[in-house]
């Protein structure tokens, strides 16, 4: 066959077939004639042609992959003058907002090296971040906001599984961590797309019971943690499939093992630990302590990586203030793992979290007919980042508390207490 996929690691190519069909079908679930923007590392090339492939299958109008180069990215910081660091691809990320804008799909495969500005300036990383998350905002606002349906799925690249597996041989892994990859994404099991169906009912179901308590509050108890969140007026819980401002049902994080709503940016008390560490631009931040009040981290701190936690809290008023709050069971399939990936996207299923930034709107009731303002009006936090990190454990009470001052169980050491 001609354009046959050649893997330059021991990757699975049925297994990666698979994920490509999940990614259209389950992640995407691409219309008939809808354009397709893509990004991806230069290395995940054998995932983007799949990807393709089965897009061009689907009835996909136009896919176009735009591909990072970890080389290229070290070039800039080694070489590039002072003055660059402020500036961003604005013109690529407006070309982004009008595909959008006109109806495209967005999908972004997650693959680089983690530590890839481990050894770099962090005052030049901070400003190259800032400007390009600046350039970004419009265009992952229609993300965020959900008007188009979207998708996250990884590929397991060389420097990536070296960090998650320092201390074996590249092949070996590079095939580790594309097993763990794929049995996250449930893409080992006999029928992908059924089994991401039962999947998605589950955290229906969790969200709904959720949203039928209507707490105003969640108190979370445990080593460390002490904390109130309170949750934005109208707030709703999601999981799993939903339903983007363009018609289409997607599952935008592959995997996912969360059921997430909007905190209330102006009511958060009292102080938490974090549970993982946190794998943020290069840096390792690990044993975060943080200090609300008034639903803003008065003080921050953390074993490694501090400096870098207080230049993400600098990026705007809203940094350090919550945009989410997701509730995940100790014992979902990535925790059981004991892999830490170094990946939010996979760390974040593995522990309850919370995150830093911008809020959801699609998180609140008939959120997709509410106003940036109207969204502020009911708690919901603005920022130009949104960093999630790790707060739960077996060791992790949860308690809803309603507007009567009322608590119920939510979570007990960790698991669902229903």
């Amino acid at each position: 066959m001609t354009g046959e996929t050649k893997l330059p690691h021991p990757v699975d190519l049925k297994a990666l077939e698979k994920l490509a069909e999940v990614a259209v079908h389950v992640g995407l679930n691409l219309a008939e004639g809808q354009d397709l923007v893509m990004t991806a590392p230069i290395e995940a090339q054998p995932l983007t042609r799949l990807i393709t492939r089965h897009a061009y299958k689907a009835g996909a109008g136009v896919v176009t992959t735009v591909f990072s180069d970890p080389q290229a990215t070290l070039e800039r910081f080694e070489n590039a003058h002072d003055a660059s660091f402020d500036k961003a691809a604005d013109w690529l990320y407006e070309g982004m907002g009008l595909a959008y804008e006109r109806g495209a799909a967005r999908l972004a495969i997650a693959g680089d090296d983690p530590m890839l500005l481990a050894a770099q300036d962090p005052e030049k990383v901070s400003r190259a971040n800032r400007a390009n998350s600046t350039a970004y905002k419009p265009a992952l606002e229609k993300i965020a906001g959900f008007d188009i349906n979207w998708n996250i799925v990884s590929y397991p690249s060389l420097a990536w599984a070296k960090t998650v597996f320092p201390d074996d041989p590249d092949a070996m892994a590079v095939a580790k961590l594309a097993r763990a990859i794929f049995a996250a994404s449930r893409v080992n099991q006999p029928d992908p797309i059924a089994a991401w169906r039962e999947h998605n009912d589950q955290l229906h179901s969790r969200s709904a019971w959720l949203n039928g308590k209507r707490f105003s509050a969640l108190h979370y108890t445990g080593p460390g943690t002490d904390l109130t969140i309170g949750l934005a007026d109208d707030h709703e819980w999601s999981g799993g499939a939903s339903m983007a401002k363009n018609g289409i049902v997607c599952n935008p994080n592959i995997p996912t093992e969360e059921v997430f709503t909007t905190p209330h940016r102006l009511w958060v008390e009292g102080h938490v630990s974090s549970t993982k560490p946190l794998s943020h631009q290069g840096t390792l931040i690990d044993d975060i302590r943080v200090q609300f009040e008034n639903g803003r981290i008065v003080h921050a701190a953390a074993a490694k990586g501090g400096d870098v936690l207080n230049k993400v809290l600098d990026t705007d008023e809203g940094a350090s203030r919550l945009g989410e709050v997701a509730l995940v069971p100790h014992s979902s399939p990535i925790s059981a793992s004991g892999i830490l990936f170094y990946n939010t996207l996979f760390d974040e299923n593995a522990s309850c979290h919370i995150a830093l930034g911008q809020c959801y709107s699609k998180c609140f009731i008939d959120g997709d007919k509410l106003s940036s303002d109207e969204i502020a009006a009911k708690g919901g936090n603005s920022s130009l980042i949104h960093i999630d990190w790790m707060i739960g454990s077996d060791k992790i009470d949860i308690d809803g508390i309603d507007a009567n001052g009322n608590a119920t169980p939510v979570m007990r050491g960790g698991e669902w207490a229903d």
